[in-house]
């Protein structure tokens, strides 16, 4: 087996994706963790990380201000230095330049918690309550300039329940997508991007 791919995982909040994808990253994976990294230093993914013996990155987007090249300046000399193959965004809640996604345009994957092309954005489980859509889900995409515009590499659905608030939708797609994303990026680190749905 060739040389396990490189991956960096960008976080802003508890890090249940990223622990996810960092579990299924066994010996027999085609891709190992270099790299957990956050926006926010209190980023509670940060210490679970460095619990697993994952190197952390805290990258402040608050000193930056509105200057969003300069914050991911910084934030690119972090992900330089660990030399990524791969980039898995996972809850990572700043929306990135094009100069930054065509540095890595091809190599970085985020999910989403809906079926796109429906609901980019925000408020997603909320929006699919108030269409009346029957069932909902998460989507796994390459990242491009486009916001949850990028081609979809997975997907898994849940039924909308009667009753259903936005809480109780978003915690079943979750479980989902602790599922979906660890499968993409397994099909992914080998070259594999044929869509899967779960």
């Amino acid at each position: 087996m060739s040389d396990p791919k490189r991956v960096a995982i960008l976080i802003s909040g508890g890090g249940s994706n990223m622990l996810a994808l960092v579990r299924d990253m066994g010996p027999d994976h085609p891709a190992r963790p270099v790299l957990v990294a956050a926006n926010d230093p209190a980023a509670g993914g940060l210490a679970r990380a460095a619990g697993l013996g994952i190197a952390t990155a805290a990258v402040d987007h608050r000193p930056f201000g509105k200057d969003r090249a300069a914050f991911e300046a910084a934030l690119s000399a972090r992900l330089e230095a660990a030399r990524p193959d791969i980039i898995c965004l996972a809850g990572f809640m700043r929306i990135l330049t094009p100069g930054f996604i065509s540095r890595w345009e091809g190599r970085m994957l985020n999910i989403h918690p809906s079926l796109l092309p429906k609901y980019r954005g925000l408020h997603t489980h909320a929006r699919a309550i108030e269409a009346g859509d029957a069932e909902h889900g998460c989507s796994v995409h390459e990242v491009t300039a486009e916001l949850d515009g990028g081609p979809v590499l997975g997907q898994a659905r849940v039924p909308v329940l009667p009753g259903d608030t936005p809480d109780d939708l978003a915690a079943r797609v979750l479980e989902k997508e602790h599922l979906l994303y660890p499968a993409v990026l397994r099909r992914f680190a080998m070259g594999d991007r044929r869509p899967i749905q779960l």
